[in-house]
């Protein structure tokens, strides 16, 4: 926890070091806002709740309108990625989908830290338009905060929405993705299995699916020299998601589970 706006809540901490700042403010009418329909000829629009995106960065491809949250939940407009980690999460997914409309909601901003409050309300927000698929590369080990991230979960759920989230990581529980919620995708890590490859672990009703930790690569840079870890095995999985959800017009979580599962590789 930092700062005394968050004197409230847990932090939400990120996995990894965020890339050089990203300061252009992006153009709204740029953007084409989210959808509720499953029809076909609609965007696919894929929610980053992350620290913005930058929507001319040559790794994104199409941006839907978003919106920003500060520590208190409050609704704002700020979708500019000051740290870059939103960006590379999102790159990373349109890497898998290419098609796909990532839409900015916005709960970090100069620092990989956020509120509770913050998360709730970009997670009822998602639900509330109709977001088909939520990535939260992000999460709080904090227990006593069980209990109001899984009644959000449980909102977004009901209204449809598919949300692919961090589960354990080097002996951390992290939530909301280790609650063992409804329309949840657990992730974890595992070297071992490239980017577009992964394996699975538990029944189809607890399963947790394992991929590596590295991003989008960037022509000429190792990618042990490149931004890594468990922000990126999500956002990993979120973009294999979202292609077979476009893909085969997938839309309930376990019929998600079922084709990832039978992806496995």
């Amino acid at each position: 926890m930092a700062g005394a706006s968050l004197r409230r809540a847990v932090a939400l901490r990120a996995w990894n070091a965020a890339c050089s700042a990203v300061r252009r403010a992006s153009a709204s009418n740029s953007r084409r806002g989210p959808v509720t329909s499953a029809d076909p000829a609609q965007p696919f629009v894929v929610g980053v709740i992350d620290s913005g995106i930058h929507p001319d960065h040559p790794h994104i491809g199409p941006v839907a309108a978003g919106a920003g949250f500060d520590g208190e939940g409050n609704l704002n407009d700020d979708t500019v990625d000051r740290l870059g980690h939103g960006t590379a999460v999102a790159a990373a997914i349109q890497d898998f989908a290419p098609a796909v409309h990532v839409c900015p909601l916005r709960v970090f901003d100069r620092s990989l830290d956020a509120s509770v409050e913050a998360l709730v309300a970009a997670i009822d927000w998602a639900a509330a338009h109709g977001l088909p698929l939520v990535n939260l590369s992000l999460g709080t080990n904090d227990r006593s905060r069980a209990g109001v991230l899984a009644d959000a979960v449980g909102r977004a759920h009901q209204a449809g929405v598919v949300i692919v989230a961090a589960g354990s990581n080097r002996g951390v529980d992290w939530l909301p993705g280790t609650l063992d919620l409804d329309g949840v995708v657990r992730v974890e890590l595992d070297w071992a299995y490239p980017r577009g490859s992964h394996r699975v672990t538990g029944p189809p009703e607890a399963s947790v699916f394992h991929t590596c930790g590295y991003p989008r690569p960037i022509p000429g840079v190792d990618p042990e020299r490149n931004l890594k870890g468990l922000s990126f095995a999500v956002a990993n999985v979120t973009g294999i998601a979202a292609r077979a959800m476009l893909g085969k017009g997938l839309r309930a979580p376990a019929a998600v589970v079922s084709e990832l599962r039978q992806r496995v590789r």
